[in-house]
């Protein structure tokens, strides 16, 4: 036997790696591959083509002449032959010639739909799934050109996750395209299992509970952000799709923004705003003024809410505070609940839970209005949940400690520190700070899609110009 199958059978025992010896050309020759991993009918095929071919093989030419009939295939080092089999990708050997690569990889994948998290009623429909070369092929179907690059890598020592970077040479600015490639070469895990390693390993401030890169389910949203100058980062195994730099207000718009009038997706963009404002100071707010500033609440109003509150065991923050437990124990575990029973439960769970404790007497009316509204504005902005509820807590805190004074100070400390934030040479808080006068018409509203003949400047970009 050939040394080389000698060495990658003893390196693959015990992983279900199958050697297939056979005669060829004149030669002998060994086919390696993984069974669970290569497509069956590929296999076949090749094995057929191996088998039937009538030449002789005197070159590495000739090798590859044997089986290019039946799948693409190429000569590969020792080295790539290893990673190639545990792709699924089979490997042909004879002595003499470099190993030869041959395409038998066909992994299950399921089928493209619409994804769950960003549903739209006017506009495309497709999502990524967790294929790379689906994914790939999504984005390469939509930017059809030849200004559209695609940079890949191999991450993880065990894993060997193939990831790439996908951009416009024609607008995408270089200086970013080199920040996306030196910290891609920088990760250096076990493994990547999901986009998310790679999204916090590219983030230059991995503990801020900020995420400093935008994510996507959708070809049409990444497509977009790739034409304004965007980098975009695919995972194989993951349906998300990262994209560099990210601005804040890019969480507050939606893909269906662009699909309707304008005036109409203006009015939904300043109802996010207001809606994730309420969100996250109305409870901090409500504390603050029952505990300091109750003369400012209206007289009627006042008065329903003392009656409301009156012999309640706990203080207004400690009670604010025990319904927005609540409200997040019940949101973890309808989400967590299977899906057949989890939204019945849920919502079950929700009202037993609220009527029962406010007529014993522990919580008020009131404070599971407030809660249960300010839970409700959060999604209006669903992939800033998770940051607005650790901010609601914070802020809810402030109040209740230092009434409005304390409100306003976390405020205003709040924005100060969001303003310290960069994501790849762009501003955290742009277009709003600094301010970019040009990049309003597409941030608090949306103009007219004529308006906008110039790509955001708030995005470095190599080419300025959109339309005409």
């Amino acid at each position: 036997m050939d040394e080389r199958v000698q060495k990658l059978t003893a390196l693959y025992e015990g992983t279900g790696v199958v050697a297939r010896p056979f005669t060829t050309g004149g030669r002998s020759g060994t086919l390696l591959f993984q069974p669970d991993l290569a497509d069956a009918v590929m296999l076949r095929t090749t094995l057929m083509a191996l088998e039937q071919y009538t030449g002789k093989i005197r070159s590495v030419d000739d090798a590859i002449a044997a089986v290019l009939t039946a799948a693409e295939c190429k000569a590969v080092t020792d080295e790539a032959a290893e990673k190639a089999i545990v792709e699924g990708d089979s490997v042909f050997l004879i002595e003499g010639f470099e190993p030869i690569q041959i395409a038998t990889r066909a992994y299950a994948t399921r089928a493209v739909a619409e994804p769950p998290a960003e549903t739209v009623t006017r506009g495309p429909r497709e999502g990524f799934i967790e294929d790379i070369k689906t994914n790939l092929s999504l984005l390469e179907r939509r930017l059809k050109t030849p200004a559209l690059k695609i940079e890949r890598f191999k991450l993880g020592r065990q894993s060997n996750t193939a990831v790439a970077i996908v951009y416009l040479s024609s607008v995408v600015d270089p200086k970013v395209v080199d920040r996306v490639r030196q910290k891609l070469n920088e990760i250096c895990v076990d493994a990547v299992n999901d986009s998310y390693y790679v999204q916090e390993a590219i983030s230059d401030h991995p503990y801020s509970i900020f995420a400093q890169s935008g994510t996507t389910e959708k070809p049409d949203v990444a497509a977009a952000k790739m034409l304004e100058g965007r980098v975009a980062i695919v995972v194989d195994g993951s349906p998300t799709v990262i994209t560099v730099p990210f601005v804040l207000a890019e969480d507050f718009q939606s893909a269906e923004d662009y699909y309707e009038r304008y005036a109409f997706a203006s009015f939904l963009r300043m109802l996010r705003y207001a809606a994730v404002m309420l969100a996250v100071l109305l409870p901090g707010l409500y504390v603050a003024m029952q505990i300091y500033h109750y003369e400012m609440i209206p007289l009627k109003f006042l008065v329903t809410l003392m009656n409301a509150v009156a012999g309640l065991p706990m203080t207004p923050l400690a009670e604010t505070l025990f319904v927005i437990f609540l409200f997040e124990i019940i949101r973890e575990a309808g989400v967590r609940m299977p899906r057949a029973v989890g939204m019945a439960l849920s919502i079950v769970g929700a009202l037993v839970l609220g009527d029962t404790a406010v007529k014993a007497g522990l919580i008020s009316s009131p404070s599971v209005m407030v809660v249960a509204l300010s839970s409700l504005a959060l999604y209006t902005a669903p992939k800033q949940v998770g940051t607005m509820s650790l901010l609601r807590i914070l802020i809810t805190l402030a109040g209740g400690l230092g009434g409005l004074y304390g409100l306003l100070l976390s405020v205003l400390f709040l924005f100060f520190y969001l303003n310290t934030l960069d994501s790849y040479y762009t501003p955290y808080m742009a277009p709003f700070a600094p301010l970019v006068k040009g990049d309003l018409k597409d941030s608090l509203v949306r103009k007219p899609l004529k308006k906008m003949k110039r790509r955001p400047a708030s995005i470095p970009n190599s080419n300025a110009t959109r339309r005409g």
